[in-house]
């Protein structure tokens, strides 16, 4: 069986010289063939088409054995492809944050730590949790009670999708349609009295007239009618819960216990906050002024409301409500982190290898629920995180590890695949302070090398790095795409926003990107061997010697998530319910040119609801350059269409 063994500075050779090296004559001094230069092309690539063409020889099915050429290429590669194979399995579901299947990945993460004997990354140990805002907030538990008698949930209540959790009491009060800032000085809150601590029933929309139809608009309603800012203003007032209702005779609205949709109700709220039957509301109200027998129909309640009743004059004893709502906001999840410690006087500096190892899950597609493994996307790079810690870690203990020299914080995300969450948390709660980080590399999609060909991103963002690389890069036998960019699609743009320089290794895209295809048995091992040897030259030449000092790069655009021929220009983030979030935008983009702004919502495209960034990617991916799509983007809890011009996914441009 042939090994991979150490070449000159430590580091592995490609594995197609020591393949050759095993297949030649027996002659016992004779030197390994030299690798073929290497050309290294600096530039900035498109990583949304980086895809090299396949150029590999067609083998005999019934006479290759799979097992001659994986111990032909050596003990690393034997390991890498286990762990992908491992790792995609569908015993794994997909590895969503938030699913069973992630934390069965961060337990067999967390078992090789242990057994490669790194040390605990964290105060805890391997483990850095947190919880990542979820798209589909989970009620555990939910119940509203008026006099001491229960609700019917389904009938008589829903729980709004922004509700906030809690266990409150109160006595109910009415602010009409809880307008405070209406036409000709309209405002229902101001005779509403104190609303703290009471149980507010609110009306949706705004006044009607006697056809029931806005009185403030000819086009449905306006901007009046907004639940954001009702809800807003009713919890200001320091309100226990919201009872919100459809108003009874509304021609275009809503009726019973129709919901709004969770775009238009505005951010979430602290409090409790229920939709109710127009019976129970009437009831509700009945209560505040039990004199008039009209006074029990909801009906004959909002037409007082239609002519801006000042409810301050009601003299009843009002109903007590109770209400209790369980939820979980988010969604826990765990980085993976273990160190390999360094020596001497650059012990406290450090090196960040990284990789994300969440992907996208089970996803339904013409009915049926089909697993994406995410085989290369990223079982791939976190199979050779694991494979070059165990590596280091040998190395350290034969001695063969330069000294003195920095430590090695290997870091497994979580959530990359939903807008970076995992990167984004380390970097705001870091372990390791900014200053003292040499430099991170991020091993993302590297399985599928093709033609000897890959990209490496970030090559500018240190002074004189590309010189420094250009030796490791021809050494290499690759094709060396040198990218001078440090932003980009993964989770080295948040370290490099930190100020940190940054290496982004990628093999490209392919057929199978996000998609079921993206199964084990499609990567390439021998490829692979290549991509570790490249990283761990890198590696070794960055423990020691001098300082990278950081350099932004170029002045490229906010990074996105996404590959297509068409390009949005946002960075996407994750909401707190359906919708994309807009965490930033990229200058001279079709979103920069069409107004959308940071803090944006995308609630849908072209009438189609979108619940998460894959959504939107897919969106992308099915437009040419040219098309206008309607988006309706819900700003400050108020939805507004924007017309958007798609442009192409430009070479030195990244976005969705």
């Amino acid at each position: 069986m042939t090994c991979l063994t150490l070449g000159r500075a430590g580091h592995l050779l490609p594995s197609i010289l020591l393949v050759s090296a095993a297949l030649a004559a027996p002659v016992q001094d004779a030197a390994p063939p030299a690798a073929p230069p290497a050309r290294v092309v600096e530039g900035a690539v498109d990583v949304y088409q980086f895809s090299p063409e396949e150029s590999f020889d067609e083998v005999d099915p019934e006479r290759t054995s799979l097992r001659a050429v994986l111990e032909a290429l050596g003990e690393d590669a034997i390991a890498w492809h286990q762990h992908v194979v491992t790792l995609s399995n569908p015993y794994f579901e997909g590895r969503e944050p938030g699913s069973a299947g992630i934390e069965r990945a961060a337990d067999y993460l967390e078992y090789w730590m242990t057994r490669i004997g790194l040390d605990p990354a964290f105060s805890g140990g391997y483990r850095q949790t947190f919880e990542m805002p979820s798209r589909a907030r989970e009620v555990l538990f939910s119940a509203l009670a008026v006099g001491g008698e229960a609700l019917e949930e389904g009938r008589d209540f829903v729980l709004l999708a922004n509700s906030g959790g809690g266990e409150v009491s109160g006595s109910v009060a009415f602010v009409g349609y809880g307008i405070e800032d209406g036409p000709d000085g309209h405002d229902d809150l101001a005779g509403a009295g104190d609303l703290a601590g009471r149980v507010v029933v609110v009306l949706r929309y705004e006044p009607l007239d006697e056809e029931g139809r806005s009185r403030w608009s000819e086009r449905r309603f306006s901007e009046h009618s907004s639940l954001s800012d009702k809800f807003s203003a009713i919890a200001k007032a320091g309100a226990a819960a919201i009872l919100l209702v459809n108003p009874p005779g509304v021609a275009e609205g809503a009726k019973d216990l129709e919901l709004p949709r969770r775009g238009g109700l505005g951010p979430q709220l602290s409090i409790p906050a229920f939709i109710v039957s127009p019976a129970v509301a009437a009831r509700l109200l009945a209560s505040l002024d039990p004199s008039p027998e009209t006074r029990g129909d909801l009906l004959e309640w909002r037409r007082l409301a239609d002519q801006g009743m000042p409810f301050g004059v009601l003299a009843g004893t009002p109903a007590s409500v109770r209400a209790v709502v369980e939820v979980r906001d988010g969604v826990p999840t765990s980085n993976l982190g273990g160190v390999l410690p360094g020596t001497g006087a650059l012990a406290d500096e450090w090196v960040v290898l990284g990789a994300h190892y969440d992907h996208i899950g089970m996803k339904q597609e013409d009915g049926v629920i089909e697993v994406n493994p995410g085989a290369d996307d990223n079982a791939s790079g976190t199979a050779a995180m694991l494979v070059l810690a165990a590596r280091l870690r040998a190395l350290a203990e034969e001695g063969s590890l330069p000294e003195p020299r920095r430590s090695v914080l290997f870091l497994a995300f979580t959530a990359e695949e939903s807008g970076l969450n995992g990167s984004r948390y380390f970097v705001q709660n870091p372990t390791v302070p900014a200053d003292r980080i040499n430099a991170m590399i991020n091993l993302d999609m590297i399985g599928r090398l093709r033609s000897d060909e890959i990209l490496v991103g970030g090559v500018r963002t240190a002074e004189g790095f590309l010189d420094r690389l250009r030796p490791r890069f021809e050494e290499s036998g690759l094709l060396v795409r040198a990218d001078p960019s440090g932003r980009g699609p993964s989770d080295h743009s948040m370290f490099h926003g930190a100020g940190i320089p940054v290496l982004f290794f990628f093999t490209g895209v392919h057929e199978s990107y996000h998609r079921p295809g993206d199964r084990g048995h499609t990567v390439n091992p021998a490829g692979a061997t290549k991509v570790m040897g490249l990283v761990e030259a890198v590696l070794m030449d960055l423990l020691s010697g001098e300082r990278l000092r950081f350099s932004s790069g170029d002045a490229a655009a906010t990074p996105d998530r996404g590959y297509a021929g068409v390009r949005l220009g946002v960075q996407p983030g994750l909401s707190d319910g359906e919708g994309v979030k807009v965490e930033a935008v990229s200058e001279g983009t079709s979103a920069a040119d069409a107004g959308i702004v940071a803090g944006d919502v995308i609630l849908s495209w072209d009438g189609t609801l979108l619940m998460g960034a894959g959504d939107l990617m897919s969106k992308l991916r099915s437009h040419e350059p040219g098309d206008v799509v309607t988006l309706v983007v819900v700003r400050d809890g108020k939805e507004q269409e924007v017309k958007v011009t798609l442009k192409a996914s430009g070479g030195a441009r990244r976005g969705n």
